[in-house]
């Protein structure tokens, strides 16, 4: 039944879901400029830039929840999510380095799995096939990783709220990036198999 409810929902655009994620979407500059104004000389604004950030995990939750809810799952829906969430982490990632919070190398590490994920994605789509549908390993990494950004960015204070910060931000940094190196790992695996069945086809 679900699947019949999909396929009839897949040429739909504008549905509350994929507005929602377009929200997410313009969300994702603001959010870049507001982590790095104190880099430019301008006051901090990191509580709206937590604010902004809290608003996007809401989003998230919702336009998934809303789509499978009211039968609204579209083709633009499922690019469209992963791809807000892969760019409020690449924003985060830029900006809490730049501001040194984050380390570089973990930096690094992060944007190594999104490049092997762009290359599964490269040879998916010369054997004919979409990009790879998320997992629930690769959401459970996104929400980690979605924990540790705001929490590191409040580290950066002074105080005991800062230091319980760091602490929760630093155990979701690193479950979120074994989580999210894990389903990489899945995907690779994936594309693996269906270019294997390929070539026993032909």
């Amino acid at each position: 039944m679900e699947v019949q409810e999909t396929r009839v929902q897949t040429d739909r655009v504008l549905t509350i879901p994929n507005i929602l994620s377009m929200a997410r979407l313009l969300g994702v500059p603001l959010f870049l400029w507001l982590i790095l104004r104190p880099e430019f000389g301008g006051p901090k604004s990191d509580g709206w830039a937590l604010l902004v950030l809290a608003l996007s995990g809401v989003s998230d939750y919702l336009d998934g929840k809303l789509a499978r809810r009211w039968n609204q799952i579209s083709n633009l829906g499922r690019l469209l999510d992963p791809a807000a969430d892969r760019l409020y982490i690449l924003s985060t990632l830029v900006g809490l380095t730049w501001r040194e919070i984050l380390p570089l190398w973990l930096t690094l590490v992060l944007l190594a799995r999104e490049l092997v994920l762009l290359v599964m994605v490269g040879i998916l789509r010369r054997h004919g096939y979409p990009p790879p549908q998320v997992n629930f390993l690769g959401k459970a990494a996104t929400f980690n990783l979605m924990y540790a950004f705001p929490l590191l960015l409040l580290s950066d204070g002074s105080g005991w709220i800062s230091s319980v910060a760091a602490i929760f931000g630093w155990a979701f940094a690193g479950w979120g990036t074994t989580l999210y190196w894990w389903a990489g790992v899945l995907y690779v695996v994936q594309v693996r198999r269906l270019v294997r069945a390929d070539a026993k086809a032909d």
